[in-house]
């Protein structure tokens, strides 16, 4: 863990190929915020195939002089699913934003969807309907059962890589073989 007060905080949580809930099966999720009190977090590598930005456009007060270009929406997970998020790198602040390190910041005002409308928002962004969420000693206690590998990621991995190619690539990142994996945990 990162230190005493920020946990997982800007770390990635894998889902083990044995994940028990189907919701975050292969998943990949970023932790924006983890303390004693619980964790938060998006699921990174889900595209919303029904919905697009287009769509989601239309719903807010976002006029484009032109045509949107396709950009994709994220199942950042169950809750919520109607609240949007923007995952994206540091070199967009805005007095909403929250950075969570040096290359990762969050926001979720309707400027940022705007200018990533316009083509003047943050050059690496996600954007996230829902979010993943856990209780005090909920997320601890899923990582001893071991339901989570736990990353240190890097925007491309995060922004960079494709979707379904993102699971695979932390599992390689973290140089296991997944094959050779215990999935029940023990106590000494």
């Amino acid at each position: 863990m990162n230190n005493k007060t920020d946990f997982l905080t800007g770390k990635c949580l894998v889902a083990m190929p044995n994940m028990p809930d189907e919701r975050f099966s292969q998943s990949l999720i970023y932790i924006c915020s983890h303390s004693k009190d619980g964790a938060m977090g998006f699921v990174v590598n889900k595209k919303i195939k029904e919905f697009s930005f287009a769509d989601l456009a239309t719903q807010l007060p976002i006029n484009p002089l032109h045509p949107i270009a396709p950009i994709d929406l994220h199942q950042g997970g169950p809750l919520e699913k109607i609240r949007g998020f923007v995952l994206h790198s540091t070199d967009y602040i805005k007095n909403d934003t929250f950075v969570i390190d040096e290359n990762i910041a969050i926001s979720s005002s309707i400027d940022i969807l705007t200018d990533i409308a316009f083509g003047i928002g943050p050059k690496d962004n996600l954007i996230a309907l829902g979010y993943t969420s856990w209780s005090a000693e909920q997320l601890e206690n899923e990582i001893k059962n071991n339901d989570w590998l736990i990353i240190t990621p890097n925007t491309d991995l995060v922004f960079r890589t494709k979707d379904e190619e993102k699971w695979q690539k932390a599992i390689d990142e973290i140089g296991i073989d997944i094959n050779r994996l215990s999935y029940f945990s023990g106590h000494a």
